[in-house]
């Protein structure tokens, strides 16, 4: 059912956009040296928003990482640069793709990257 769900998603549901969207966030970022990280993450979220269903994005410290000194101010400069107009494409799109019966599941999927814009760095993806 899962790989059905994410053919669906990346046709139909918004993934191709959300993942070049993501792509092109990245690349934007490793044109500094300072955004390489975030350009790092955006790649690894770009990957989650091709295919997000069976996956969850979850903080890298549940998954026994420690987290690197100064994620907390990084992912706050990150809000504020990209995060934010990110947030709110996805929130647009999922409350879109929420006034149709079909589009509920690839509305919340939206709703679910919209949540991630706030503090991309330190996520890790996990499949279930």
């Amino acid at each position: 059912m899962t790989l059905i769900l994410n053919i669906l998603w990346f046709i139909f549901g918004g993934g191709f956009v959300a993942w070049l969207m993501w792509i092109l966030t990245g690349a934007l970022l490793f044109i500094t040296v300072a955004g390489i990280p975030f350009g790092w993450a955006a790649f690894r979220i770009a990957g989650f928003a091709a295919f997000p269903f069976g996956k969850d994005l979850v903080d890298a410290r549940d998954l026994g990482e420690a987290r690197m000194i100064g994620t907390g101010l990084a992912n706050f400069l990150w809000i504020v640069l990209a995060g934010i107009w990110l947030a709110i494409s996805h929130i647009l799109a999922g409350a879109g793709l929420c006034l149709t019966i079909i589009g509920i599941p690839f509305g919340f999927a939206h709703f679910r990257l919209a949540m991630v814009c706030f503090s991309p760095l330190g996520k890790r993806v996990v499949y279930h």
